[in-house]
């Protein structure tokens, strides 16, 4: 076995950005529009042709000349002699003249000569049928040019970027490129990331949980945060704490093409912590003891792949809410941004502390609730859940009560109830980042 490798000390944001370093976005790969929700166009869309593509109406109605009603009232119509109908989905057969009208439906072109469409509800179609003239309609009211006419292109001009690189696909904008005829987009290819559990005592969901075991919990959540971060997860299952299990199981994950590799467990300094020698075999590993709490043992480096590819590797500790902090704070920017999407760090705020805190040393990422105060409009955190023991590395049920990492600073031994402190938004959607804090700095790299 290979000498224990040697293990450095960082910072958060010097881990960070040294494994940020190692990602790159992801290649294009083209999707069907109704596959495409979600994802980051890798290309700029530019208009193929107007949208509209043609002047159509906005209205059922009569296309007229706005000139001729002018004058109209409900006690003195106009009255114009109706030449065609139109629908829509048709054409005009004829230019409108002077005089005439023409019934149009919604969405159907507007005919050379007329410049505006008058609303059923304003002409003699709202009168009795006895009462209506033949082959005539009387205008009651008066239109501009203009009025309820969509102009071509009113919406897409057509060479226009109307959709960037780097946009998330909404709904909306599948509708837009829907609407502009694309079947299928140029979009980030979402990173494969292999997800791996090591230890002889892990055992899966549904076997018996014999003396000494414990469920197999950090694949489920691993998997579950690179789906929600933009991912795509491959699950290893477990690998046991032999060198030729954990060899085969990062050969498996390399033969599966994985853009990158997330492990729990075996990268502190028990004796069964296999992992360690096993990664520095294969490929350019570095060990560190990072300064947060929790999750202090960390693992980053490259393997090599069959194909010549280096693929990253992220080792996370074992213990549940160690991995679920190091998996946000280390992995998720790393899988946002292969997958193209932006920003890459959550958002944060500041919000007034409701007990006293204390700390050991480390950045302590605290499992936190933030809401803001009925009376005061204040933003609230508390760290205090139903559980004492709510901030303790195995306590995987505080998560599921926050919504927040409360952040207290290495440097700070004791925060008292009442300050203000920097807190981590977990969950929030990329649309809502604005209302919170528009001026949020996001890491670059």
């Amino acid at each position: 076995m290979n000498k224990t490798p040697v293990v450095e000390h960082r910072t958060v944001e010097e881990a960070r950005r040294d494994i940020l370093t190692a990602f790159q976005r992801l290649p294009a790969e083209r999707i069907a529009l109704h596959e495409a929700l979600g994802r980051v166009l890798a290309e700029d869309i530019r208009a193929p042709h107007d949208v509209p593509p043609f002047r159509n109406s906005a209205m059922d109605g009569y296309a007229v000349q706005a000139a001729d009603v002018q004058h109209a009232t409900p006690d003195q119509p106009v009255f114009l002699r109706v030449v065609a109908t139109i629908a829509a989905g048709g054409t005009p057969t004829r230019p409108l003249r002077a005089g005439e009208a023409m019934r149009i439906m919604t969405g159907a072109p507007v005919p050379e000569g007329a410049d505006a469409v008058v609303r059923f509800e304003e002409t003699s179609d709202t009168w009795a049928p006895e009462e209506r003239p033949p082959e005539q309609v009387a205008i009651l009211n008066p239109v501009r040019p203009g009025d309820n006419v969509r102009e071509a292109g009113e919406d897409v001009r057509q060479g226009t970027v109307v959709l960037p690189a780097g946009t998330r696909l909404t709904p909306a904008g599948l509708g837009v490129l829907a609407s502009l005829g694309f079947p299928e987009v140029p979009c980030v290819r979402q990173p494969r990331v292999g997800i791996l559990a090591t230890g002889d005592e892990l055992v899966q969901p549904g076997e018996p949980l014999a003396p000494g075991k414990i469920r197999n919990s950090n694949e489920y959540v691993n998997a579950a945060l690179v789906r929600r971060a933009g991912g795509i997860p491959v699950p290893l299952g477990i690998a046991r704490d032999t060198v030729e299990a954990l060899t085969g199981k990062v050969h498996e994950a390399l033969a599966l093409g994985v853009d990158m590799l997330i492990t729990s467990a075996g990268v502190s300094v028990g004796d069964y912590d296999f992992v360690k020698h096993v990664l520095a075999a294969e490929g350019e590993m570095h060990f560190w003891q990072v300064s947060i709490k929790p999750g202090k043992p960390l693992a980053f480096g490259l393997l090599r792949a069959p194909d010549g590819r280096s693929v990253p590797l992220l080792g996370l500790p074992g213990n549940p809410v160690a991995a679920y902090v190091a998996f946000e704070v280390f992995a998720r920017p790393a899988i946002r941004k292969m997958a193209g999407l932006t920003p890459i760090l959550r958002p944060t705020i500041k919000a007034r502390l409701q007990e006293d805190v204390r700390n050991s040393g480390r950045r302590h990422y605290m499992r936190a609730r933030v809401w803001r105060d009925a009376e005061s409009g204040e933003l609230r955190v508390s760290t205090k859940g139903d559980s004492l023991r709510v901030q303790g590395s195995g306590i995987l049920s505080a998560l599921v009560w926050a919504n927040a990492f409360a952040i207290i600073p290495e440097t700070t031994a004791h925060v008292p109830a009442g300050t203000w402190i920097e807190v981590e938004l977990l969950d929030v959607p990329e649309h809502a980042l604005p209302l919170i804090d528009p001026t949020v700095a996001q890491y670059e790299a």
